[in-house]
């Protein structure tokens, strides 16, 4: 291994030219899974993700450099703690750790804030809680989770049957929001209905045909709201279980609307009818 001092100060990249790297294997695996390391790092990449790990003040354990991408590190690493591992790798070894397929040179493990189903809870009042099941499409839940951030949501319970929010097309998506908003992974849905029930909390389903419009429907309080998958919505049994069903009014033309914005629209009146 050899040592090469980027250009812009004191800060070193570590060169690695092996896979076998234990840092780098976590990186690959991480990515690969859609899951936390064993250490409880999330891996993230691409230049925007990585600054949006910076600004909302994420630790960070190590950051990769692509060598045909060395100019970013001139732009990063000031911003970095002195105390994070730094690594350049061969552009073929980098482009074979990370997710997407055409990398920006950028990759990173960071450690994020851990939130449980409690810590939701007890932020009912900033807004509602959104519970998100079966919805499949990362783009979808990376949307959901801006908008659950930029329109004052509680947090978003992640359910059975959806993607990982730790996928790195929803991370990028999510455009940040993902490191600084409580989200949740549930496995027992059953008992979170329990609890939202036990609270008193009003529950609201989401559907794209019928139900109460959404102007006319009650968000402010203590509100839960459910989102669905794209195709088929949300289960019956769980429908059968919501205080009320609230639609969406658009042109008869259109069959529905994406999960993402749905959810977003949901959101952004919940937010309306509470500063009103």
């Amino acid at each position: 291994m050899t040592r090469t001092q980027e250009s812009a100060g004191t800060a070193q990249l570590r060169r690695v030219e092996g896979r076998h790297n234990p840092l780098v294997k976590e990186l690959r695996q991480a990515f690969a899974h859609a899951e936390r390391t064993a250490g409880g790092d999330c891996a993230i990449e691409g230049l925007r993700v990585v600054e949006e790990a910076i600004r909302s003040g994420l630790r960070f354990r190590a950051v990769f450099f692509k060598e045909s991408g060395q100019n970013l590190a001139e732009r990063l690493l000031p911003q970095i703690g002195s105390q994070v591992e730094k690594l350049l790798l061969p552009d073929k070894l980098f482009d074979g750790a990370v997710a997407s397929e055409s990398p920006q040179g950028v990759a990173a493990l960071v450690r994020l804030k851990t939130f449980s189903v409690e810590d939701v809870f007890e932020r009912v009042q900033v807004g509602p809680i959104v519970i998100v099941i079966g919805l499949q499409d990362p783009g979808n839940l990376g949307t959901i989770l801006r908008s659950a951030e930029a329109f004052g949501s509680a947090g978003v319970v992640v359910g059975e049957g959806t993607v990982s929010p730790f996928n790195s097309k929803v991370i990028r998506a999510s455009a940040g929001s993902f490191f600084r908003l409580p989200v949740v992974e549930v496995r027992e849905l059953s008992q979170v209905l329990t609890r939202l029930r036990g609270q008193g909390l009003h529950l609201i389903a989401t559907s794209s045909h019928k139900g109460v419009a959404l102007d006319q429907a009650k968000l402010t309080g203590a509100v839960a709201m459910f989102v669905g998958n794209e195709g088929s919505g949300l289960p019956r049994d769980l429908l059968a279980q919501v205080d009320e069903t609230v639609v969406i009014p658009h042109s008869a033309q259109v069959e529905s609307l994406n999960a993402g914005v749905a959810g977003s629209i949901v959101l952004y009146e919940a937010a309306r009818q509470r500063q009103r």
